[in-house]
């Protein structure tokens, strides 16, 4: 069994403000302890979110957590010790999820942007077998956000869909779970040019060139619109009557809902077989991979809004 340091390096900020100006890089932060329904994982992989920048800058100070903050959302790594509530998971397991339960509501102060972070049993699932731990880090939050957002819209079988944004994060993930997951009957989808590729690759029977042409201008209409970008009045034109509008961000208009993902192992493991048989893809930008130590850059080419898919910070420990 591998001894835990006391120590370990992580990216902190102790006050609010740019990435580049309060983020740093420290190799004696405390490993955090943990409570008896967390374990310590060891963190192999971690994604990077918008939502990283949007905490940093202070957006959501009223529900905050104390300084000194570790960021990070998604992990993927190896157990290392369990607290002594814990039941199913042991000492070497792969897992993989979002360590925090409700995203915006009171986050943890230690995050994954660490070589180590406590998180609940109930957050995490067994990393699918058949992904790099790089892989398995970018999923929690934009595979938990699209799922929790097609369940909450009741999204069935053979209805339709439009995801705006659908090559982002969320959006990417919006496409092949509504497709393979959800059995959509016509799944259509926005972006720019150099990525209307990606979206026929990930499920979509049509791919929409935003610079090109409007979206609420298409002959049809949707029982679905999934808007990852925040366009919501015009969203909301695209939807057949007695459809739904469901955003991940931005201004919302009636009938939209809003609504920030909850964190759930559950659901991860739902997922497992989609992503293990395939049908279901990680989607890595093409250069969104950044060793530990350049997780400014990542986090800087994340507030570009251009990524395609993901971008992941890998590897973390020193040792791999």
């Amino acid at each position: 069994m591998e001894t835990v340091p006391c120590t370990m390096k992580a990216w902190i900020y102790e006050q609010h403000g740019k990435p580049e100006d309060v983020l740093k890089l420290k190799s004696d932060v405390v490993v955090p302890e943990l409570k008896e329904d967390q374990v310590l994982v060891k963190v192999m992989a971690s994604g990077l979110n918008p939502v990283d920048n949007k905490r940093m800058l202070g957006i959501f100070v009223q529900a905050e957590c104390p300084f000194p903050t570790v960021p990070g959302y998604d992990v993927a790594g190896v157990v290392v010790k369990v607290g002594s509530q814990v039941k199913n998971l042991k000492v070497g397991d792969e897992v993989y999820g979002n360590i925090h339960e409700k995203a915006l509501d009171h986050p943890k102060q230690y995050g994954t942007l660490a070589e180590y972070t406590a998180v609940e049993e109930r957050l995490l699932a067994p990393k699918p077998k058949n992904l790099s731990f790089a892989e398995a880090a970018l999923l929690p939050v934009a595979i938990g956000t699209a799922y929790e957002g097609l369940q909450r819209c009741e999204f069935t079988a053979g209805q339709s869909i439009l995801v705006l944004g659908g090559a982002g994060g969320v959006g990417s993930m919006a496409i092949q779970l509504a497709k393979h997951v959800f059995g959509a009957s016509r799944v259509v989808a926005t972006a720019s040019t150099g990525k209307l590729e990606l979206l026929r690759n990930l499920g979509a029977d049509l791919a929409v060139d935003y610079t090109k042409e409007n979206f609420e201008d298409l002959p049809e209409k949707f029982d679905v619109v999934y808007d990852c970008v925040g366009q919501c009045e015009r969203a909301v034109k695209a939807m057949k009557e007695g459809g739904k509008v469901v955003i991940v961000i931005g201004a919302v208009t009636v009938p939209a809902f809003v609504f920030i993902v909850t964190s759930n192992g559950a659901d991860l493991e739902k997922l497992n077989p989609y992503l293990e048989s395939g049908k279901v893809k990680a989607v890595i930008d093409p250069n969104g991979i950044y060793p530990f130590s350049q997780t400014l850059e990542g986090l800087a080419y994340v507030d570009t809004g251009r990524v395609a898919g993901k971008v992941v910070i890998y590897p973390i420990q020193q040792d791999n």
